[in-house]
C-alpha cells in the first residue's frame, strides 16, 4: 500500500471533523464530495447553504448533504463564537462589535469552531493567501506550548528507495519562517519530526543540514545549526537527531560513515531540516522537478490544532490529500 493510501486509511479508521471555510469553491466542494463518499472525514462547510446546494446539484455532488453546512452570516452559535473571540482578543484592544463582525469571516469562524471543541482541524487557501489563513489560526488557536514559530514541512515521495524511508523524505521548513534563529530552527526540527511521525508514519531520524559536516567548515550559519541541534536535543531528549550534516552525508550510508563516523543519523536520515526557508523552498522544488518526486504539502506545523494552507493553484486531488493529512495531524494532536 502506498503512503497516501495509508494516510487515507488512518483517517477513515479514526474520523476527524475538518472545517473547510471556502465552502463554495469548486475544487474544495468536489474534493469534499469525494471525501464524504469515501468516508475519510466528517466535514463542516462554511458558506451560504443555498449556494452550496445549488453548486452541488450543478456539479453532480450527491454526497455534499452529508456535510454540516454553516452559514457564517446566520447560525445558532454566532454570538457564542463572537464572545469567545472577544475574550481571546480583548487584551489586544478588540471590542465585542469587532468580534461580531469578524465571526462572519469564514477563516475566523473556522478557527473559532476548532477552539470551542466543535471541530478538529481546518483546510483553506484555494481562494485565500497564506497570511489570511494563518492570521486567525495564530490569534485564536495559537501555537503548541513551547513553540513560538509556525513552519511548513513537505512530504517528498521520491523514486530513490535507497534514501530516506524507502524513498520517502520529510523536509522542513519550506513554507513559513524565512530566516529562523537557532531556537526557531530547533523548534522546526522537533515539529518536522512530529509531522513525519503523525502523517508519514515514520520513526523520525532527523538530519540538521548545512554546507558543513561536523566542523568541516567554519561560519556563523554553521554555528546556528550546531546551536539549534543542542536546543532540539533539550526540547526532545528521545529524538534521533544529529548535525551539522551535508545533504550527501545525511542520505548516503557510505558518505555518512566517512564524513560522520559513529553517527546514528548520518546516511540514514528520513527527515531533513534546512537552515533557512530559501534553502528549503529551492531544495524541494529541485527534487520535485529534476528528481521527478511527488511533493505533498506544505503541511503546517506548530499550531495547537492543525490548520493547513492550500496553494491557490491546487487541484481537487491536492485538496483531497490535504484533508486526509489534516485528519492525521488532528489524530496525533489529541494523543500528545
Amino acid at each position: 500500500m502506498d503512503l497516501i493510501n495509508e494516510i487515507v486509511e488512518r483517517a477513515k479508521a479514526n474520523k476527524q471533523r475538518i472545517v473547510l471555510p471556502e465552502g463554495t469553491e469548486e475544487r474544495t466542494l468536489k474534493a469534499a464530495n469525494q471525501i464524504l463518499t469515501d468516508g475519510v472525514a466528517d466535514l463542516i462547510l462554511i458558506g451560504n447553504p443555498e449556494e452550496i446546494k445549488e453548486l452541488a446539484t450543478k456539479w453532480g455532488l450527491g454526497n455534499i448533504n452529508k456535510a454540516t453546512i454553516i452559514n457564517p452570516e446566520n447560525h445558532l452559535k454566532k454570538e457564542e463564537y463572537a464572545e469567545l473571540l472577544y475574550e481571546l482578543r480583548k487584551k489586544k484592544g478588540m471590542t465585542i462589535e469587532e468580534a461580531r463582525k469578524l465571526v462572519t469571516n469564514p477563516l475566523y469562524l473556522g478557527c473559532l469552531i476548532i477552539k470551542s471543541g466543535d471541530a478538529d482541524g481546518q483546510l483553506a487557501g484555494a481562494r485565500n493567501t497564506t497570511g489570511d489563513v494563518l492570521r486567525p489560526a495564530l490569534q485564536i488557536i495559537k501555537t503548541v506550548p513551547g513553540v513560538t514559530c509556525v513552519s511548513g514541512a513537505m512530504l517528498l515521495l521520491t523514486k530513490a528507495p535507497e534514501y530516506g524511508e524507502h524513498g520517502t523524505i520529510v523536509m522542513g521548513d519550506v513554507a513559513v519562517t524565512p530566516m529562523p534563529d537557532a531556537n526557531q530552527l530547533a523548534q522546526i526540527a522537533v515539529c518536522t519530526a512530529q509531522t513525519a511521525k503523525a502523517v508519514a508514519g515514520l520513526d523520525p531520524r532527523v538530519a540538521m543540514l548545512s554546507f558543513s559536516t561536523k566542523g568541516s567548515a567554519k561560519h556563523e550559519v554553521v554555528d546556528k545549526v550546531v546551536e539549534a541541534l543542542k536546543i532540539a536535543k533539550e526540547m526532545a531528549p528521545d529524538l534521533k537527531i544529529d548535525g551539522e550534516l551535508q545533504a550527501d552525508a545525511a542520505l548516503v550510508p557510505s558518505i555518512g560513515a566517512s564524513k560522520a563516523p559513529g553517527s546514528e543519523i548520518a546516511g540514514k536520515s528520513n527527515v531533513l531540516v534546512v537552515p533557512c526557508l530559501e534553502v528549503g523552498n529551492i531544495g524541494y522544488k529541485l527534487v520535485e522537478r529534476l528528481g521527478n518526486a511527488t511533493a505533498i504539502g506544505p503541511i503546517l506545523q506548530g499550531i495547537a490544532r492543525p490548520v493547513n494552507d492550500l496553494s491557490r493553484g491546487c487541484s481537487i486531488d491536492d485538496v483531497y490529500k490535504m484533508i486526509a493529512i489534516t485528519a492525521n495531524q488532528a489524530i496525533a494532536a489529541k494523543q500528545n
